[in-house]
């Protein structure tokens, strides 16, 4: 049996916050504001995984109005995401992720994106696809407001 989920995640850009994207901080003037470090790729992901199982999403399990999650690693985070994947017998077949962003440019910083959540989750770098786009101007990340994610995941039944 498999299943699929997908998820989103949009944050705002600001000065004085890191810019943090699949667990790589990134050197760039603007960062990611948000209740924990606001790193929208890893965001999306763990709403891809929580769906595709029907368990909510990431809000549920670290509500923004909860102090403890205040500033959390998103990698942690993820970590604990999979472990309910695992704990109810799913693996992780594949995910494909698109990252929007004006700029900085990304392409140069997939790899070590891949290998953040490839090695935070336990799978082989060629199940995780990143890639990179702009909104040609246009809306809140197009004017470089804002940074979103997409994600879309395979789960399949531990046999």
């Amino acid at each position: 049996m498999i299943r699929i989920g997908n998820g989103y995640d949009l944050h705002r850009l600001v000065e004085g916050r890191k810019l943090i994207l699949g667990g790589v901080n990134i050197d760039h003037h603007l960062g990611l504001l948000g209740h924990s470090d606001a790193d929208v790729l890893t965001h999306s992901i763990m709403d891809a995984l929580l769906g595709a199982l029907s368990l909510g999403d990431i809000g549920h399990y670290f509500p923004p109005s909860d102090p403890q999650w205040a500033g959390a690693d998103s990698m942690v985070l993820l970590q604990q995401v999979h472990q309910l994947i695992l704990d109810r017998g799913w693996t992780i077949g594949n995910m494909d992720n698109v990252i929007v962003a004006e700029r900085p440019k990304l392409k140069p910083h997939l790899p070590a994106m891949i290998k953040s959540l490839a090695d935070t989750l336990s799978i082989e770098p060629d199940r995780i696809s990143i890639k990179a786009t702009t909104n040609e101007k246009l809306d809140a990340v197009g004017k470089e407001e804002a940074i979103c994610a997409y994600s879309v995941v395979l789960l399949y039944q531990n046999t």
